[in-house]
């Protein structure tokens, strides 16, 4: 399945969650949620993988953990925030350097209207 199609089921599910129980929760609730609804829905799913980090082929241990990989070909990075900042769009963009995968999606539950909340992030897609 290509990115793109992994990326509407990610968007749809999350438009779900928020019809369901709006903003205001927990990351780590949102995170749990939308791990359950894309396992749903057929998809493969890790959710808080740790990513090793490297230096000049020095390992420095864990630089993060990701989110959720989808299918293996896509991050999700979740937020229950004010506002997604520039730095958020930016950590998902080296998180998506670091993992080798071309599509990422930040999204905000904290937002009135989901749709205002959800931003992808491309790596050379």
């Amino acid at each position: 399945m290509h990115e793109n199609a992994i990326a509407k089921i990610v968007v749809d599910s999350a438009f779900k969650i928020h019809t369901t129980y709006g903003p205001g929760l927990l990351e780590s609730i949102y995170e749990k949620l939308l791990e359950y609804e894309l396992r749903q829905r057929g998809l493969n799913v890790s959710a808080q993988v740790p990513v090793p980090m490297f230096h000049e082929e020095i390992p420095l241990g864990i630089g993060f953990r990701a989110d959720l990989i989808v299918n293996k070909k896509l991050v999700v990075e979740i937020k229950s925030v004010e506002a997604i900042a520039p730095v958020h769009l930016k950590q998902l963009r080296t998180y998506l350097m670091l993992t080798e995968k071309k599509l990422g999606l930040l999204i905000n539950f904290n937002e009135a209207l989901i749709k205002d909340g959800i931003r992808r992030v491309v790596n050379g897609l």
